[in-house]
This record gives C-alpha cells, sequence and structure tokens, in this order.
C-alpha cells in the first residue's frame, strides 16, 4: 500500500506541494519580481523527459513562451521532483549580462535546503536570491510590466 502511495505522490508532483506551499511559491515570485525587470516562472514536474535536466528545462522554457519577453529576460526554476533534478536558467538578455556562474549560489543554497527536504523553503529562497541578484544587472523599472505569469506550470498530466 506505502509503495502505491509513493508512486501515486511521485507521478503528481502538484500533490507534493500544499495550496499553502504553492501560494508561498507564487508570493515569492511575485516578492522577487518587485527588484527586477525580470520575469521569473517556475514549472514542477515528477520526471525530467530528457537525459540532461539542463536540456529539459530548456524545452520546458520555449514551451512557456518565455523567449518572447521583450529584454529576453525570463529566468526559470525548473524542478523535477521523483528524479530528485533541478535547473535555473536564463534567456539569452540575463546570459549576455552575467557572469558564468551567476546561478551557482541559488542553486547552493536550494539544493541544502532540499537536502533537508524543505522543498518549499528552498524554492522559495531561491526565488527571491534570484530576485535580489537580478536587480544588479536588470533593476525593475517605474513603468514595468508582467509579462508572464506568476503561476506555477506543472507538467504531470501527460505522465
Amino acid at each position: 500500500m506505502l509503495g502505491l502511495l509513493f508512486n501515486y505522490f511521485t507521478m503528481k508532483s502538484q500533490l507534493l506541494f500544499s495550496e499553502k506551499d504553492q501560494e508561498a511559491i507564487v508570493n515569492a515570485i511575485k516578492e522577487a519580481e518587485l527588484n527586477t525587470s525580470g520575469e521569473i516562472r517556475v514549472h514542477i514536474e515528477a520526471h525530467c523527459k530528457e537525459k540532461n535536466v539542463l536540456d529539459r528545462a530548456a524545452n520546458v522554457f520555449a514551451e512557456l513562451g518565455m523567449h518572447q519577453t521583450d529584454l529576453r529576460n525570463g529566468v526559470l526554476f525548473y524542478l523535477a521532483t521523483a528524479d530528485r533534478k533541478f535547473a535555473i536558467i536564463g534567456d539569452a538578455g540575463i546570459n549576455k549580462r552575467v557572469p558564468t556562474n551567476f546561478w551557482e549560489c541559488i542553486k547552493n543554497t536550494m539544493a541544502n535546503k532540499f537536502k533537508e527536504g524543505l522543498f518549499t523553503e528552498g524554492l522559495t529562497e531561491g526565488l527571491l536570491l534570484a530576485g535580489e541578484q537580478l536587480k544588479k544587472h536588470f533593476p525593475r523599472a517605474t513603468d514595468d510590466v508582467n509579462e508572464l505569469s506568476d503561476e506555477i506550470s506543472f507538467g504531470d498530466s501527460k505522465e
């Protein structure tokens, strides 16, 4: 019985995050975007459908139309919960301005929380750090427009 329950939860990653958790994540996205014109999204699914997590994150980035922001400053936080993989990728506009290891501190902070089983905390902390870091390169303008949804997207519907 426990095995069936585990399989159910790994297939539906949305169930790993309560409504309260999801609300905290969306609030962290909104708060992070108060610091930057960067557009941040979170995509969560149980299994990474590519061998390389960065390839899967890039595909999701494209599927979500994140490359269509005016400044090409979209950021995707991608999590494959059952596979225990995650990635953070930025669009071309960000990659032109930031150092190569720009995301490493954020990824390490998140990984430490994830190792403790604190997925919501790790994700929200990472999102807020991203907003702070992006502020240096993409400060929020007074006339900033939210170009992408702040809602979490889930990729389990086809699994």
